[in-house]
């Protein structure tokens, strides 16, 4: 593809670079209103008639001189060859003191420039008035206003990118003087002739962080916040979760109806439909969680968690900057592990790497769901939330509980001295740009169907041939289909690793599916609904009621309270996503540290499953 120019879209974070890029690229790369989101570079193209420009969105940086991975992709765009024809500096129009440094110091590198004011609506909230037109003199370059997440003012700012455009003079000093104090003076000077102030007022978000932001209201919110989340990822979702379930029901009835009898009618119902149906039910749950993560986000409500928890992950070895990671680890570890790039420290970022998997992900909801709804009863707690909710908080700030304890132990045996830092500048609240959150939700709803989607479909033909087939008598290497479960591969494989795991409450049935499960958490829930399918193609029931309705050799019932909390806390801690591990290695460049978290992870799950399963029993 033949382009007329290579832009580099830049600025400080949060400034609303991302929905800029959305808007001329018509790509849909994640925007919310937390600083960081946008970890390395990404390019589009933006078109107007034939004609066609590359754009490339960096992570925000507020100067030339980086410290942390992400700002250091930032920069290495300007050394490519060749370099970009253009610099589209984009800055939040309150804030101008701040965002023209980088500005400042991009300016003394003589490539031609434009400059986007975004965020006027808060600009001229806080009475800011800005003299565009002696702006464009003073610097002379063009300027135009824009609102990003409206999309004001951005058509004409596309046009002009087609356009020839003037070189910037040095309006910050000279070439060869880049102190940060002759910059600011400059700018400082600059200000003083193109804006004024009318008036000051109070915004309401000030007001608002009042108590999100409070040293104890501030905790409690935020634990009210996430109450409030679980509660909806039980009640909104408990409707489409009974029509997917009923759905596939029909779906397995009429195969069994209409399919031919074979190994194939075996093969479709009771492994692929039973695998699949056991995750695909949910996706609604996921989808929930999903937006209202993103909900949280896009509001900027996530950069205040951020600013309330510094103080005490400093003292556990981590730093207000771990926040954004761990909090995305609720969603998945792996863009989580990958957000540490911003981070300057290698040990808070090495840190946070290391007990991020900690945190409980959305692979890790299907299994608490199931285990959750065979062994809590959905009765309401003071008349307002239900104990389920309750109980998928407590995995929840288990699994926080857990990574903040590791980290502490961590924090002693990695050493690195020099000093970490953690300056915020919180964005303002806005209203939820709704387009944005309903996309998130659905790519990354999409996501999880179509990559578990793929681990499950190989897993549960795998799993579905060796839970039906066995050796024969006397026959080491043979085929021959298993009159029952426990005499197929299958059954002979969790017959032999159950010794180790009869301990902490597990007989070989679950052990069949810990082992599969190490490919990916959610295919915990596939593994069981295609164990439990196998042989009972004619029973169609809820995959719950067949687990709870299993016994042991005794009669008992195997699913009893302390084998599923043993369960749920066995998930909460184990590494159990090999996806996570390959990410790890990839960011710390070395197999060391991926071993570690794997053997760290698997011997707390151990260890913790033995506790809980004694304690309840």
């Amino acid at each position: 593809m033949e382009y007329q120019s290579k832009i580099v879209l830049v600025g400080n974070p949060n400034c609303g670079k991302s929905s800029l890029f959305n808007i001329l690229t018509k790509l849909k790369q994640k925007i919310t209103n937390v600083p960081g989101t946008t970890i390395e570079n990404k390019t589009g193209t933006v078109t107007l008639g034939s004609r066609k420009i590359e754009l490339i969105d960096t992570p925000g940086t507020y100067s030339f001189n980086p410290k942390s991975l992400d700002e250091k992709e930032a920069i290495k765009v300007f050394f490519q060859d060749p370099p970009p024809d253009t610099i589209l500096y984009i800055a939040d129009a309150s804030n101008l003191k701040r965002n023209l440094f980088y500005f400042s110091q991009l300016a003394q590198q003589g490539t031609p420039m434009i400059l986007a004011l975004n965020m006027m609506d808060i600009a001229d909230f806080k009475g800011f008035e800005i003299d565009v037109e002696r702006l464009e003199k003073e610097l002379g370059i063009r300027i135009f206003k824009i609102n990003a997440r409206t999309g004001e003012g951005t058509q004409a700012l596309k046009s002009a990118l087609f356009e020839d455009q003037f070189v910037p003079h040095y309006a910050f000093g000279s070439e060869n003087d880049h102190t940060h104090e002759s910059h600011f003076d400059s700018i400082a000077k600059l200000l003083n002739k193109t804006t004024t102030i009318k008036t000051k007022r109070e915004l309401i978000s000030s007001k608002i962080d009042a108590y999100a932001t409070h040293p104890i209201i501030g905790y409690f919110l935020f634990l009210v916040v996430l109450l409030c989340i679980f509660q909806s990822v039980f009640t909104l979702a408990s409707y489409p979760m009974d029509w997917i379930e009923n759905g596939f029901g029909i779906l397995g009835e009429s195969l069994a109806e209409f399919l031919p009898a074979g190994w194939l009618k075996k093969l479709i119902i009771n492994g692929l439909v039973a695998g699949i149906a056991g995750v695909v039910v949910f996706v609604p749950q996921i989808a929930i969680l999903f937006f209202f993560m993103s909900l949280l986000e896009d509001t900027g409500y996530m950069a205040r968690v951020s600013f309330i928890m510094d103080k005490m992950l400093r003292g556990l070895g981590l730093s207000g900057k771990s926040v954004v990671p761990l909090l995305s680890g609720a969603a998945c570890a792996i863009p989580a592990i990958m957000s540490t790039r911003n981070m300057e420290n290698w040990k808070d970022r090495l840190i946070t790497i290391m007990v991020t998997p900690l945190m409980s992900c959305s692979a890790r909801l299907p299994v608490y769901t199931l285990l959750i709804s065979m062994a809590i009863p959905n009765t309401p707690v003071l008349g307002i939330i239900s104990l389920q909710a309750l109980v998928m908080l407590a995995m929840y700030v288990l699994g926080t509980v857990a990574a903040l304890l590791a980290a502490l132990v961590f924090k002693w045996f990695i050493r690195y001295n020099i000093p970490s830092y953690f300056i915020m500048e919180l964005p303002v609240y806005h209203a939820p740009r709704w387009g944005n959150i309903w996309m998130n939700c659905w790519q990354k709803s999409k996501s999880f169907v179509t990559e578990a989607g793929k681990i499950i479909l190989i897993i549960s033909i795998f799993l579905w041939f060796f839970a039906s087939y066995g050796p024969k008598p006397n026959e080491t290497f043979s085929l021959q289909e298993a009159p029952k479960l426990e005499q197929s591969y299958a059954g002979y494989f969790g017959k032999a690793i159950e010794p180790a795991i009869t301990p902490i409450g597990f007989n070989w049935k679950i052990g069949i599916a810990l082992i599969t499960s190490f490919a990916a958490r959610e295919v915990f829930v596939g593994t069981m609904s295609t164990i439990y399918s196998v042989g009972d193609e004619e029973n169609f029931n809820q995959l719950r009621q067949k687990m709870n309705a299993d016994l042991d050799d005794l009669g008992q019932p195997i699913y009893t309270l302390a084998v599923i909390l043993s369960l749920m806390v066995f998930y909460a801690f184990a590494m159990q996503c090999m996806s996570t591990l390959a990410v790890v290695y990839k960011e710390t460049k070395s197999w060391k540290w991926p071993f570690i978290q794997f053997v760290y992870m698997t011997l707390l799950a151990y260890l913790g499953s033995w506790v809980v399963f004694n304690a309840f029993s």
